[in-house]
């Protein structure tokens, strides 16, 4: 019998947003069975940043993407040669 994998659910809290005047997605999702969200933002070029925390509410998800983007600003998600430690 093979078990099939849990189906990926995708937040409504997922957005695009600019920070000085760069493009970035958030994405917010979890695994069907799972109740923790993970977070991902992918800026215009497709970088992936993730964080390794995972989240009890999309809200709260979505509230460190920004806080972290607004923080940081753009150019420190990036630069290809920069490691974010992403703690919630």
């Amino acid at each position: 019998m093979v078990e099939e994998e849990p189906n990926l659910v995708t937040s409504s809290k997922s957005q695009h947003v600019t920070v000085d005047g760069y493009p970035f997605s958030i994405e917010i999702y979890r695994l069907e069975d799972e109740t923790e969200w993970s977070l991902e933002v992918v800026d215009f070029e497709n970088s992936s940043h993730v964080w390794d925390d995972l989240f009890t509410s999309d809200k709260d998800a979505r509230n460190a993407a920004i806080t972290e983007l607004e923080r940081k600003g753009a150019l420190a998600f990036m630069r290809p040669d920069n490691v974010i430690p992403f703690k919630n």
